[in-house]
């Protein structure tokens, strides 16, 4: 009995921990990665302004290639929106929201299991006969403790796959 009354103890403090911890937590989070391609802004810009583009280059696109994927808007640049479902990386919309052909692509990112939106963008700078492209996120976890908790972790797991896809647009690029 006086185990249970000590593992009661022990489960109620953990559980305390994470909540008031998790509120504690800033709800905002930043992703960045930069990488230098050896191409032309406006070729680079070509591959991601246009939604049906990202399966080219995506990491999450190339890791679920059955992903049911449905496009709306023009076909490029602001206003153009891709929706996702995918049983390995979830479902989402994004909106490109900005375009600035070809130095910036902003948009919008919906994650309804979640119901968090996040906000990003590419920024392409010319660099010599290259071009240096940071790809960026914010996002606001909201007020769940336990997404609070995930927050911490959102550039190490949302940073590789931004590494993978700019390792793949640079090989697009550069062919």
């Amino acid at each position: 009995m006086k185990a249970l009354k000590v593992l009661l103890i022990v489960v109620v403090a953990l559980a305390l921990l994470i909540g008031v911890g998790g509120l504690l937590l800033s709800p905002k989070y930043t992703v960045t990665r930069t990488l230098v391609i050896n191409a032309a802004p406006d070729k680079i810009y070509a591959l991601i302004a246009d939604p049906r583009g990202w399966k080219q280059w995506s990491a999450w696109n190339q890791r679920d290639p059955a992903m049911a994927i449905e496009y709306s808007g023009p076909a490029s640049g602001a206003g153009a929106v891709w929706a996702w479902k995918s049983k390995s990386q979830g479902d989402g919309r994004m909106t490109f929201t900005t375009a600035e052909a070809p130095k910036r692509l902003a948009y919008e990112l919906f994650f309804p299991d979640f119901n968090t939106t996040s906000t990003g963008d590419f920024r392409l700078d010319a660099n010599g006969g290259a071009t240096q492209v940071t790809w960026s996120m914010d996002g606001d976890m909201g007020s769940n403790p336990m997404y609070r908790w995930m927050g911490l972790f959102m550039d190490k797991m949302v940073g590789p796959d931004f590494d993978a896809g700019l390792a793949n647009l640079k090989a697009l690029a550069e062919k």
